[in-house]
């Protein structure tokens, strides 16, 4: 195969064999194309190097995005989009290029979709950061995806990256229509980038750190802000300041055209032992954690004193709950508990990696209606009553102390 034909586009197709195998450990979704996977590996070098052919030729165009919808926690309905898994590999190809030139522009306190950033330094960034200040501002944005503004992004992208041809392709993706589930196809109307796109979530940080944090920065520099994706906390010094950041926060977004989600926006007070005012929101949440005042004891000499502290806030451990509880493998008792261990490990897995960071005992109590879910089950397999269904679920615990991920790591 020849990969090394003059192309108007710098992309070797070395890039595109990279960026195949980094999205193909991702979703296995397909797009508008019903092409999966396996279909695409029967013929893979082929199929790659007429991905890479048409890149470096800038004649690449992408195809429109199926819309699917996943429950929210609200009870409302998201909306994604699948691109194919030929522009999907084609958007990691670009993304790579891009990332490489503009991560390190980034503000130090955007943490969400970047190399060597994570969720949990977020959470922990914002932990330290009510313990320095008093006053939070929890801000959501209102369809934040879908309200990128397209001549503002290409602004941003224009700003960043001299390569036209990067511009080219980015103009390319957002444009692309969507697929409704009827079938029809929606066109954009110069706002959006869809969530499930590869690049769509630089595309997103690459608009904020204009929008938002360059902003913050440069008109409010003694507040902190700590930034995942399009989820944000705005850490401040006073009641009085906080309300008027949040204002003045308001208008911004409303500049960059963007809103405030009102009924998800709150400023909330950081109670602990040393802060003794009274407000009636002393609680937020971000990233799946709940951020309150909490009863601890000193490591020094075991007296309780108030923390403000986080841990899995209450509707994830409800989440969790309903997860354990809506598992079909409880209702067949021919199986062996070993089976029923092999479906749950590898969610209690991520579960406890994920909520484990912080107050331990919140999730061991979650976690244990797995044991209650097996007792019950046990009692119905050998028919045997409630104590015996205990018995003989802790002597099978003591004689194999793994076999449940979290009995091994002792959230039980």
């Amino acid at each position: 195969m020849n990969t090394h034909v003059c192309k108007t586009v710098p992309i070797e197709y070395s890039q595109v064999v990279k960026a195949y195998c980094k999205v193909k450990k991702g979703g296995k979704a397909a797009g508008i194309d019903n092409e999966s996977w396996s279909e695409f590996d029967k013929k893979v070098e082929g199929n790659l190097y007429a991905v890479w052919n048409r890149l470096a030729s800038g004649s690449y165009h992408p195809q429109a995005v199926r819309e699917v919808e996943i429950p929210k926690k609200d009870g409302k309905m998201r909306k994604l989009g699948i691109p194919t898994l030929r522009d999907r590999i084609a958007q990691q190809v670009v993304k790579d290029y891009m990332e490489k030139r503009i991560d390190l522009l980034f503000h130090e306190n955007s943490y969400g979709y970047r190399p060597l950033k994570s969720a949990h330094q977020a959470i922990e960034q914002v932990r330290r950061n009510c313990y320095r200040q008093d006053w939070v501002i929890d801000m959501d944005i209102s369809k934040f995806f879908d309200e990128i503004d397209h001549a503002l992004m290409i602004k941003a992208v224009e700003h960043v990256m001299e390569e036209k041809w990067v511009k080219m392709y980015v103009e390319r993706w957002l444009r692309m229509p969507v697929q409704k589930q009827d079938g029809t196809l929606q066109q954009k109307a110069g706002k959006g980038t869809p969530q499930g796109g590869v690049i769509s979530p630089l595309l997103a940080n690459l608009y904020l750190h204009f929008t938002l944090d360059m902003w913050l920065t440069k008109h409010y520099p003694r507040v902190n802000f700590v930034r995942y994706a399009d989820d944000v906390v705005v850490h401040c010094t006073s009641k009085a300041e906080a309300e008027k950041v949040l204002e003045a926060i308001k208008q911004r977004l409303v500049e960059v055209k963007l809103q405030i989600k009102e009924e998800k926006t709150r400023i909330a007070y950081c109670k602990d032992y040393r802060r003794k005012g009274r407000h009636e929101v002393v609680k937020f949440e971000f990233l799946g954690y709940s951020y309150q005042p909490r009863a601890r004891k000193s490591n020094r000499d075991g007296e309780s004193f108030t923390a403000f502290a986080a841990e899995i806030s209450q509707s994830n451990q409800k989440r969790i709950r309903e997860v354990i509880r809506e598992v079909k493998l409880w209702r067949i008792t021919q199986i062996e508990i070993r089976d029923i261990a092999k479906l749950l490990n590898a969610k209690l897995r991520g579960w406890i990696a994920y909520y484990g960071k912080y107050s331990i005992r919140s999730l061991r109590n979650t976690l244990m209606m797995t044991d209650r879910k097996l007792i019950r089950w046990l009692r119905k397999k050998h028919k045997i009553g409630n104590r015996k269904a205990v018995e003989k679920l802790n002597s099978i615990r003591q004689a194999n102390p793994e076999l449940f991920y979290h009995w091994e790591m002792g959230y039980c």
